[in-house]
């Protein structure tokens, strides 16, 4: 079956660094766009960056660009998310997502979701 393990969450001061993973299995990895989403205490989850099968086409939320970087290892079964120059705001579970052929900012066009990790970020 499907599984979708992310890592690499935790505790960092503002003005930090952290990269996610999240190491996918049970499917054709290289066939499938990826999602990063996140959720907030209190708030809706959100879209935070996708990249296509190969690796090519990437799109990030807007409060995003600059400062996280998604990227994948087809050979590993691995995307990432590099995240840089964090702030309180961005203190949220961060999910990855697969099931769709190409990348969309839509959850509920995502089959397949990992239990998420927690990024903390302190002032």
């Amino acid at each position: 079956q499907v599984q979708l393990a992310e890592s690499g969450g935790g505790l960092v001061q503002a003005g930090g660094s952290l990269r996610l993973s999240c190491a996918a299995s049970g499917f054709t990895f290289s066939r499938y766009a990826m999602g990063w989403f996140r959720q907030a205490p209190g708030k809706e989850r959100e879209f935070v960056a996708g990249i296509s099968w190969s690796g090519i086409s990437k799109y990030y939320a807007d409060s995003m660009k600059g400062r996280f970087t998604i990227s994948r290892e087809n050979a590993k079964n691995t995307v990432y998310l590099q995240m840089n120059s964090l702030n309180p705001e961005d203190t949220a579970v961060y999910y990855c997502a697969t099931g769709t052929q190409g990348v969309v900012t839509d959850e509920r066009l995502y089959d397949y979701w990992g239990q998420g990790t927690q990024v903390t970020v302190s002032s």
